[in-house]
């Protein structure tokens, strides 16, 4: 029988949890992002449009 490879398995369930809370955080920031509508995502973009 053959053994059991630990570590493999111990990355494995690492990178699902890093993957699961990177989509969280991506979540979490659209989410943030779309509830400020004032908000100007480039400082720089208003001023040329008055011009």
């Amino acid at each position: 029988m053959a053994k059991p490879n630990y570590s493999f398995e111990k990355r494995q369930r690492e990178l699902a949890k890093k993957k699961k809370k990177d989509e969280k955080d991506a979540k979490k920031r659209a989410e943030r992002d779309a509830a400020q509508p004032g908000a100007d995502p480039e400082p720089g973009a208003s001023d040329t449009a008055k011009e």
